[in-house]
């Protein structure tokens, strides 16, 4: 079986609602490790380092995270995952999201991933959802 991750065979994911369906694949862009992120015809990029540096602070933090998904012209709600993976004060200082234009719902489409590779648990609820470290 092929490795899952990959461009031939990505990891098939679900928003945490459980209402939209979509691939994520490890590649590299311009020398950078990325997480590519395909929903319907639009495809997203992250800084692989994402999921550790997520995975670090949410050890720290220690309990439940609300995502606070937002889109990049819209501000992310404090104290969130959106608003961490955002914030000057976060390993990178910035945005993990690579294309702008198209940055935001960081927490809808990386918890997710972080759950199928065994490094959160995320609630599946309508909306309101939230992620811990495992």
């Amino acid at each position: 079986m092929a490795t899952q991750g990959t461009k031939e065979n990505p990891w098939k994911l679900k928003t945490p609602p459980l209402s939209s369906d979509y691939e994520m694949y490890k590649d590299e862009k311009d020398g950078k490790e990325v997480v590519v992120c395909v929903v319907g015809k639009t495809t997203l990029l992250y800084d692989f380092r994402c999921l550790d540096d997520l995975h670090a602070m949410l050890k720290k933090h220690g309990d439940w995270m609300d995502l606070g998904s937002a889109d990049e012209q819209k501000p992310a709600k404090k104290g969130t995952v959106e608003a961490w993976g955002r914030s000057l004060k976060n390993p990178i200082g910035g945005w993990y999201d690579l294309k702008k234009g198209l940055r935001g719902r960081f927490g809808m489409y990386i918890s997710p991933l972080m759950e199928k590779l065994g490094l959160a648990e995320v609630t599946h609820e309508a909306k309101n959802n939230k992620m811990k470290a495992k």
